[in-house]
């Protein structure tokens, strides 16, 4: 199929892209990379009568630590992100993960960005971003606002997201000394969308858990922190029984849902296997 007609927009600054959204709203959508928004036009399941490609707009394609954040431009393309150096240091976890991220065409357009916005419940970097504490800065006619990443995925494509905003940078603190990170994930091939993809920061002090941070994605209706599982984490020894008892209430924690590649109890088994795993590595990655 192709897509429905629609008016297309090319403004050449921040502010021309934010006045158009000020007056379309809700009927307009914002191309960066496009790699989920054509298809979904594409198949009509997205129909918007105006698109406002932001291409053109100088400014908007970096990544750079400053002030203790490492700092990515809505334009940055993951291609460039899964190979900087920079990233690898700043936020290993992120750099993990984009070993998972979709395949080498759609990484040299997709942005990072607007990889978030789509929110797809089985991509990886929501759930990154939620481990993180990522900051997202919102960008109107109106001004500026920033969203935390635990209030901005709301459900499947829905985001805090407001009709008349672009996500304009991610801003996530630099990872501290002594952090350990995994990323484990199962998806039918190397760059599908995961069946189940878990996400995991600790720090260790005096042998036990001193911090935790888990998401998963692939299950439920978006990214999710699993903050009752964290919580347990806390204070525990860091030896495998603690991680195989919150491996246990990870699958727990999470309601999956069934589809053409897994039913629930398969992908609560995933949980469990893949939390116990990443935690595992991560609390060796730490020191412990």
């Amino acid at each position: 199929m192709k897509p429905a007609p629609f008016i297309y927009n090319r403004p050449d600054t921040v502010k021309a892209a934010v006045a158009l959204l000020a007056k379309h709203k809700s009927v307009a959508k914002i191309l960066a990379g496009g790699q989920s928004l054509v298809p979904m036009m594409n198949f009509r399941m997205a129909q918007p009568e105006h698109i406002i490609d932001i291409n053109r707009i100088k400014g908007l394609d970096y990544h750079k630590v400053t002030k203790g954040e490492l700092v990515i431009g809505a334009l940055t393309r993951h291609a460039t992100l899964r190979a900087s150096d920079v990233v690898a240091k700043a936020c290993p976890l992120m750099a993990e993960a984009y070993q998972h991220v979709a395949h080498g065409p759609i990484r040299n357009r997709g942005t990072l960005c607007g990889n978030l916005c789509h929110a797809d419940p089985a991509s990886e970097m929501p759930a990154v971003a939620l481990v993180v504490d990522a900051e997202f800065v919102m960008q109107s006619a109106k001004g500026e606002r920033r969203v935390a990443a635990k209030d901005f995925f709301k459900g499947t494509y829905e985001t805090a997201a407001k009709d008349n905003e672009f996500l304009t940078e991610v801003r996530i603190p630099v990872a501290p000394k002594g952090q350990g990170w995994s990323f484990q994930e199962v998806s039918v091939r190397k760059g599908d969308f995961a069946i189940v993809g878990v996400a995991v920061t600790v720090t260790v002090a005096g042998g036990k858990i001193k911090t935790a941070a888990i998401a998963v994605c692939g299950v439920g209706g978006c990214a999710t922190r699993l903050s009752s599982v964290e919580a347990g984490l806390v204070g525990a020894a860091a030896n495998d029984a603690s991680c195989d008892k919150a491996a246990t209430a990870a699958a727990a924690a999470v309601k999956p849902q069934s589809d053409v590649n897994a039913d629930p109890a398969y992908r609560r088994d995933l949980v469990r296997t893949l939390a116990g795993r990443a935690l595992k590595e991560a609390i060796q990655r730490a020191g412990a």
